[in-house]
């Protein structure tokens, strides 16, 4: 597959990885092989030690403009055993730091794969929405979950009941973006952010990814604090603030799968 083609195109340079949604003819239309494409790219990012954060991005002057619908009959059988569902989840289970770099059209699907994201950094220009009750469909039962939780019962219920599209400024106020930059600067304000996540310790980011994402129970809280005394991260940490130097952390998760 070329370039020219609809892809998912992976970029690595240092400690961060980039995800870039390539399907320029339909404003990053989001096609099934690109869907079925994401979690395998996800799967070894994962198990590539020296990535530390990844960065979704969409190719030219937008992110992505929602899902390739294809089949009708075959979409609504599917109901939440879509691959974009599957897509969204192994997108939102990844275990590093995960950015969203929207600038232009987030819709639909677009929008689906930001929110499966820690982080939403957009440009002035990015526009938000979900148009499923346009098309007469049910926005998956997780994806729902998943809006709503992060910008809150109302503000979720106004993109979902009228389909309209929001824009920056807007999506800022609710929390569906982190912050707002000059589209100009999106793409250094990202790298700026990736690159000071990948230079913290990879153990207290791990860690807090699980508590605040709801998958580590007790038992899972007290490993981590054991990761910490074995680890020796906290030592450097520390040895390192004293000594006005960067931090060697070295600490590498396991990987999960």
């Amino acid at each position: 597959m070329t370039v020219a083609d609809a892809e998912l195109v992976v970029e690595v340079v240092g400690p961060v990885a980039r995800v870039v949604i390539h399907n320029p003819a339909r404003r990053n239309a989001m096609t099934p092989d690109m869907w079925r494409q994401l979690p395998p790219v996800l799967d070894r990012l994962e198990a590539e030690p020296a990535v530390r954060a990844l960065v979704l991005t969409g190719a030219g002057d937008a992110f992505c403009a929602g899902a390739d619908l294809g089949d009708l009959d075959e979409l609504l059988a599917a109901g939440d055993g879509s691959i974009a569902v599957a897509a969204e989840e192994r997108l939102a289970s990844f275990a590093k730091p995960t950015i969203a770099a929207v600038r232009g059209a987030c819709v639909g699907g677009g929008c689906q794969l930001a929110v499966a994201c820690d982080l939403r950094i957009a440009a002035v220009d990015a526009r938000f929405g979900v148009p499923p009750a346009r098309l007469g469909l049910v926005y998956p039962a997780p994806t729902t979950r998943r809006l709503a939780r992060l910008v809150g019962p109302s503000a979720a219920k106004f993109m979902l009941f009228t389909a309209e599209l929001i824009d920056a400024e807007r999506a800022l106020r609710i929390g569906l973006a982190d912050e707002v930059v000059p589209a100009a600067a999106l793409d250094a304000r990202v790298d700026e952010i990736a690159t000071a996540i990948a230079e913290r310790s990879p153990i207290s980011v791990a860690a807090a990814k699980e508590i605040v994402d709801d998958r580590a129970g007790p038992a899972r809280v007290a490993w981590w604090h054991r990761k910490v005394a074995e680890s020796g991260e906290a030592r450097e940490g520390i040895a390192a603030v004293r000594e006005r130097r960067t931090p060697g952390f070295a600490w590498t998760p396991p990987h999960p799968r």
